[in-house]
């Protein structure tokens, strides 16, 4: 699921998390930022304005994929999900 969520497949939200169990949230939380470490390393020539704008949707996408993530785990173990 981390996998399609960077690529842009899938879009998080909190009725897709509602479906998944807290130790899922935390899975996908640490597969999702595992992804985001290795975006932010790969190098980039900076020339490539097209590589380098595909490349900024990406991280983008998966931290506000993380910060909706993070929320909804908080949310969940405060008992209001």
């Amino acid at each position: 699921m981390a996998r399609q969520v960077c690529d842009g497949f899938t879009l998080l939200s909190q009725a897709l998390l509602k479906r998944l169990s807290l130790d899922q949230m935390v899975a996908l939380e640490f597969e999702l930022d595992k992804r985001l470490r290795e975006t932010r390393s790969d190098p980039m020539d900076l020339a490539d304005q097209v590589g380098l704008q595909k490349r900024n949707r990406r991280i983008s996408r998966i931290e506000g994929s993380l910060r909706l993530l993070r929320h909804t785990v908080q949310l969940r173990r405060a008992g209001r999900i």
